[in-house]
Order: C-alpha cells, then structure tokens, then sequence
C-alpha cells in the first residue's frame, strides 16, 4: 500500500482571487465555501488578521 504525500498548492481552477482557498480545500479534502468563510469571518475584527493571512499565504504557498 503506497501513501502518496499531497502538497499545498494554490488552485488555478478553484479560485476567486488568487487560488488560496480553493488549494487548502483541496488539500484538505473539504469545499472552499469553508475557507472562504472563515477568511471572511477573520475579516470582521478590523481586516488585518484576515488580509495579512491570506496576502502571506498567496505569497508562500505556489500555484499548481
């Protein structure tokens, strides 16, 4: 039995803005709708933690 190791990349099928949402729901099996929501829910506290997540990500995690 081979395990095979997925890897963390950002979508370019499954994206609204830059494919951040759509890799993590991927690599972990779930819908985007989750992140987005949770992307969107880090927003509300004033932006910072949410932009800066997802601006840091974009820029780290590369694209399929």
């Amino acid at each position: 039995m081979t395990v095979q190791k997925q890897s963390l990349r950002r979508s370019k099928s499954n994206r609204v803005f830059a494919g951040v949402c759509g890799g993590l729901a991927t690599f972990f099996g779930i819908s985007s709708f989750w992140f987005r929501l949770a992307f969107l829910l880090a927003l509300v506290p004033g932006g910072v933690p949410g932009i800066l997540v997802y601006i840091i990500m974009w820029m780290v995690v590369p694209s399929e």
